[in-house]
């Protein structure tokens, strides 16, 4: 099984390998209980920048907090892709950089758009419970075709960003798609819902690594990993809806 998400691979639980008759393994449950304690850690470090910045009403005070949350959360996030070990540590590390910087992200927005920071989170964590419904029910299952499908636009919308940002380096833009009209609408949409859909391949993952009897610790790198689809989902709904208000 494949996954678009950096945390997941083939080998992901794999490597770590499966119980040896000794010990406690993962579990679905402790994995959700681990995803909850990151959550918590977003939140309190997210409320923290996002008043500061309505103290001060200055961009400048929480700017370089914006770019140690994405410095500091990029780096976490290496650390515990590649010290899987070490997740207990360094995925909560991970969850207070990243609040930082979505607390800052989402008060500049919500000072253009009132209401929009709220509105994106309910619509993420709306997102993510109604799929979480339709993979337990078995209405949507990470088929090898609609995993390959994923997989396919994932990549391919990484690759969009990526050029655009080597193109930006030369004041060049791809027209259209970050804009707010007709096409820049079309592209976010699209991008909400693969965001959305890598869920399921996150949920797969997960059952996976609980059945394989991965060890305990492995709770919190799932967590991990399903907090960076959710932090996309997250920064991608507010992309859309900014698109959005901004054509009222």
């Amino acid at each position: 099984m494949t996954s678009g998400n950096p945390a997941f691979s083939g080998t992901t639980y794999t490597v770590t390998g499966a119980r040896a008759g000794y010990g406690d393994s993962m579990t679905v449950s402790g994995t959700v209980n681990k995803a909850g304690i990151l959550l918590l850690c977003v939140f309190a470090t997210a409320i923290w920048t996002w008043n500061r910045f309505f103290t001060t009403g200055d961009p400048a005070s929480v700017s370089g907090y914006i770019m140690i949350g994405v410095f500091g959360g990029f780096a976490a996030a290496l650390v515990t892709i590649f010290k899987k070990e070490w997740s207990p540590i360094t995925a909560p590390i991970y969850a207070l950089f990243e609040g930082l910087f979505l607390g800052a992200l989402s008060a500049m927005f919500e000072l253009r758009f009132p209401g929009i920071a709220m509105e994106s989170v309910a619509a993420t964590f709306g997102t993510c419970f109604c799929l979480l419904l339709a993979y337990r029910s078995g209405l949507i299952r990470p088929t090898q075709k609609f995993t390959m499908g994923v997989v396919a636009a994932t990549g391919g919308i990484a690759l969009v960003y990526f050029m655009s940002m080597i193109l930006g380096f030369f004041h060049v833009q791809i027209p259209g798609i970050f804009g707010g009209g007709p096409i820049g609408i079309v592209f976010s949409l699209i991008v909400v819902s693969v965001a959305a859909l890598n869920l399921i391949l996150d949920f797969g993952f997960i059952e996976q690594g609980a059945r394989a009897g991965a060890p305990k610790y492995m709770e919190w790198y799932s967590a991990f990993g399903l907090m960076v689809t959710l932090i996309w989902l997250y920064m991608e709904m507010v992309r859309l809806l900014s698109k959005l208000r901004d054509r009222r």
